[in-house]
């Protein structure tokens, strides 16, 4: 028996869809997302919000290897959603990832071409928190002048990731960081100080 999703769909989905954009257009800036639902472990009831409402049956998904080995996260996501499952992550408009702190390089997911450089893949991340670890200092649009930002677990090598990820710039992937209760937006546009 699958576990149910929202309640109210129309206006769950079109709620969450609000912050996730206050989040990209204020990238690094954790923004409240209280969610009541039960997906399959480990997928965080934000990162499966977020998924009920990007995801539908033209917008193929990959999960990583901590969420794939549970088949009652793909089962719950392909079902409430009628999105397809891939296990190419070129394939994948979105990339949930449980496991932050290994999560695969970038280039290992679309990162657009110059004609449209929106056929890359969203990667969805699961943190445990939106406000420790290495401090970043964001700039771009959407950021009044710099901004700080933290979060946990991330790569070690995760500012050195984002420092090339704008490099391709307008191509490759926008992150979107989910946590217990919030969420927060690392889009392709940012600027990280080296």
């Amino acid at each position: 028996m699958l576990a149910p999703a929202f309640d109210d769909p129309a206006l769950a989905s079109q709620a969450v869809f609000r912050t996730v954009m206050e989040a990209v257009a204020r990238p690094g800036l954790p923004r409240p997302l209280a969610i009541k639902l039960a997906p399959p472990a480990p997928l965080s009831p934000t990162a499966a919000a977020v998924a009920l409402t990007v995801l539908d049956y033209e917008t193929p998904f990959w999960l990583d290897r901590e969420l794939a080995t549970v088949g009652e996260v793909a089962d719950w996501l392909k079902f409430h959603t009628g999105a397809p499952l891939t296990e190419d992550p070129r394939q994948a408009a979105f990339a949930f990832i449980a496991d932050s702190a290994a999560m695969p390089a970038f280039e290992t997911f679309a990162q657009g071409v110059s004609e449209y450089p929106d056929r890359s893949t969203t990667l969805v991340v699961q943190v445990a928190h939106l406000d420790r670890g290495d401090t970043l200092v964001l700039s771009g649009p959407g950021i009044a002048g710099s901004r700080s930002f933290a979060a946990a677990p991330l790569p070690q090598d995760f500012r050195a990731r984002l420092l090339a990820n704008r490099v391709l710039f307008p191509r490759g992937v926008d992150l979107v960081l989910v946590s217990a209760e919030a969420v927060a937006a690392l889009p392709r546009s940012l600027r990280v100080a080296a």
